[in-house]
Order: C-alpha cells, then sequence, then structure tokens
C-alpha cells in the first residue's frame, strides 16, 4: 500500500497497480489542465518506482541510409526529392567509413533508417541499389547490419513499413527496430491533414507493423507525435493502443514521445511547437497508462528544458550521437552527452548508457547477438561506464 493518498479515487487505483480505464485517464487529464501536480506526483512516484534513479540513453551515430521516400507528411524535413542539396544515397564505402569513426567515438548504436520504399517511386533509389549490388532496400539494410555487427556497433533499423518477412529477416542481425506509431487517428489522414499524403501513416497499416514485430519477438520502439493537431483523446486513444499491443506481446521495450517542432521548408512551418506544459501532461499520462514502460523524450526538441521532464515521468533520452547530426531534425543539434550527464546529475539521477535493446529486453535476441553484447556490458546489463565515457 501506497502512503501517498489523493483526492482522485483513479490516482489512489494507479498507486496499487490497478488498470485505468479510457475514461478515468481523460477524467484525470481533464483534472489535470487546471492543476497537474497530483498528476504528475503519482507519474513521478511510478517512475521511481520501477525505474529507480537512473537515467538511460544509447551512444549512437545516425545512418542516413536513403532518404527518398514515398510518402509525404506535412511536417517532415527528412525526405528528400532527387538533385536536393540535403540528397543522401550512401553507398557501402560511406557505411563502412562512418562506423569505423563510430567505433572510435565509442558509440554502440548504429542507427539505420531510410524513407518509406523509395524504390517504389523513385528511378534514382533502384539506379543506387543497383550499383551497390542489392535489389532492395532491406537487403541494403541487412548488408548494413551485418558490417555494423562486426564493427562491433549494434544495429536498430527504422525503416518504416516493412513487411512481416523484411522484419523476420532484418532480426537475425538488429538487436532492437522501430518504427513511430505517431497517432491512431483517421482522422489526421483527412484532407488537409498532416498525413494525407502518408499512406503508411494510416493507423491500421503502423498498428500491422506492431503487431508483427510482437509476433516475431523483436524488441521495439514506438511512440507518437504530439503537438500535429491532434486531440487529447487522439493521444489517449494512441497511447492506449500502443498499450494493448505490449500487453498481448510484451515487446515494446520504449514509448518515444515526440514533440513537434515546425520546419522551415514544409507545409506546417508556420504552426506553433508543442506547447511545453501539454507535452508534459502527455508524458506524465503515459507514465499512468504503462506505469513499467520505458519513456522517452529527445532532449534536441527541447534544448532549454529537458531535464525539467525527469520530474513528469521519462526514465530515458534516447539515442544521442557524439558524431552525426539528427537528420530527422537538423535544425536541433543533440547535447553534448557530458551537459546531459550534468543535468541529470543535478535532477539527482545518475546517466546510464544503454544499448539499442533494454536489459529487460535481452531474451527476445538470439544468443548470438547476446554474446556480442556480454563483451561490453556491465552487471546490471548497461553499457561498461569505461568504454562510453
Amino acid at each position: 500500500m501506497n502512503n501517498l493518498v489523493f483526492d482522485s479515487e483513479s490516482l489512489n487505483n494507479i498507486l496499487e497497480n490497478k488498470e485505468v480505464s479510457r475514461q478515468e485517464v481523460t477524467e484525470i487529464y481533464q483534472k489535470a489542465m487546471n492543476n497537474p501536480n497530483d498528476l504528475f506526483s503519482v507519474s513521478q512516484n511510478l517512475r521511481k518506482k520501477f525505474k529507480k534513479d537512473s537515467v538511460t540513453f544509447s551512444k549512437k551515430a545516425f545512418f542516413n541510409i536513403v532518404n527518398l521516400c514515398k510518402d509525404t507528411c506535412s511536417y517532415c524535413t527528412y525526405k528528400s526529392e532527387p538533385g536536393e542539396a540535403k540528397l543522401s544515397l550512401m553507398s557501402k564505402q560511406q557505411i563502412s567509413e562512418l562506423l569505423q569513426l563510430a567505433k572510435k567515438y565509442r558509440c554502440t548504436e548504429a542507427l539505420f533508417v531510410t524513407g518509406e520504399a523509395p524504390e517504389q517511386k523513385y528511378q534514382e533509389a533502384r539506379d543506387w541499389l543497383k550499383e551497390n549490388g542489392f535489389k532492395s532496400t532491406v537487403e541494403y539494410l541487412i548488408h548494413s547490419s551485418e558490417l555494423a555487427l562486426e564493427t562491433g556497433l549494434f544495429p536498430h533499423t527504422n525503416a518504416g513499413n516493412l513487411n512481416y518477412d523484411e522484419m523476420k529477416e532484418l532480426k537475425k542481425t538488429n538487436v532492437s527496430m522501430g518504427v513511430m506509431l505517431e497517432n491512431v487517428s483517421e482522422r489526421l489522414t483527412e484532407k488537409g491533414m498532416p498525413h494525407h499524403l502518408a499512406a503508411s501513416k494510416r493507423p491500421k497499416a503502423r498498428l500491422e507493423i506492431l503487431e508483427n514485430s510482437g509476433k516475431l519477438g523483436i524488441p521495439m520502439t514506438t511512440g507518437i507525435l504530439v503537438g500535429i493537431g491532434e486531440t487529447m483523446e487522439e493521444i489517449i486513444d494512441s497511447l492506449l493502443a500502443i498499450k494493448q499491443l505490449n500487453d498481448k506481446h510484451g515487446n515494446i521495450q520504449e514509448v518515444i514521445l515526440q514533440n513537434f517542432q515546425p520546419k522551415p521548408d514544409t507545409k506546417m512551418k508556420d504552426e506553433p511547437s508543442a506547447d511545453e506544459k501539454y507535452f508534459k501532461l502527455v508524458v506524465a499520462l503515459s507514465r499512468i497508462i504503462m506505469p513499467q514502460m520505458n519513456i522517452q523524450i529527445p532532449p534536441n526538441l527541447s534544448p532549454k528544458s529537458y531535464q525539467s521532464f525527469l520530474t513528469v515521468g521519462i526514465n530515458d533520452w534516447g539515442g544521442i550521437s557524439p558524431l552525426t547530426p539528427d537528420f530527422v531534425n537538423p535544425e536541433f543539434a543533440w547535447p553534448e552527452i557530458k551537459k546531459v550527464d550534468e543535468y541529470s546529475k543535478n535532477a539527482g539521477y545518475d546517466l546510464k548508457c544503454r544499448f539499442p535493446v533494454y536489459p529487460e529486453y535481452f531474451s527476445f535476441i538470439s544468443k548470438e547477438l547476446r554474446d556480442k553484447i556480454s563483451i561490453i556490458e556491465d552487471e546490471e546489463g548497461f553499457v561498461k561506464e569505461e568504454y562510453w565515457r
């Protein structure tokens, strides 16, 4: 029994490990709009209970393999068109060189990112694959993942809507994979809305990918975008959809809460960024909906205040690179790991470097991948301090 008692019966029930209903979450949110203190207190209490006094991150190199993409989202600046200066078509040589550099910087994660099925739309993508000796982007990703493992880095692939067989193949070399759910709202796919021209962002399509990852037992990262014109009900439904999938398969290892920031070269360039108070409520609600989940916000997208999110329920900073930019949010530089360490310590937390797969999900990966991890792993399943520092 917890010695904290609140006016809200629902919040008291959550502290006693009882499930929370959609209606209760909505009511908690409505109350918290006027005074969020009780909600923040409960979310922080759960975070302490399940995650103790540490906050984690992954030391990564970002491989912008190919940024041609068959979809168009009205907030995305990652996608390139042929001929644009930001076009990225990495050759085998470039991948190999960046892996060597990442090893030198003691990175442990090789984050492989591509646009959505680029070869389905662009002749340039088909030519690039052919030049490098591959038939598909997935074949190239498998090759790159094998190279990463040989170099001593651990692959985490985020390549949009891969099918069951493609994910099954990638599971052999990837310790984890990711796809953002973004939102389960069909409304956001209507004309004039951010996902209108992005077929792969249809909620059914994304949920199917996450369902397949569960059937395959892949440690999976997913999450939602906050501030793209959704309602709080749509946020709650999206979080509950993630929870439901995880209750069924137990393979969702972390939830990213990504706050929208307008990009100059996009349709939504004049929209305001996600309001911080609103964003903190989303973080706290995520914690009460999924008390044991690893919950992450990207520190570079809240550069002035990221450490304050430690008091509302997060326990992870995601991937931070000492080497490569965030190609998805190029105008937001990663904070220095030293700074993140300092801010975390000042807030009362120990910074620990994790692998792209969290220790509690090691049982999902093959013995071969597990053995490679154990070479630089400490007794808690994190990266040895003397390796990453």
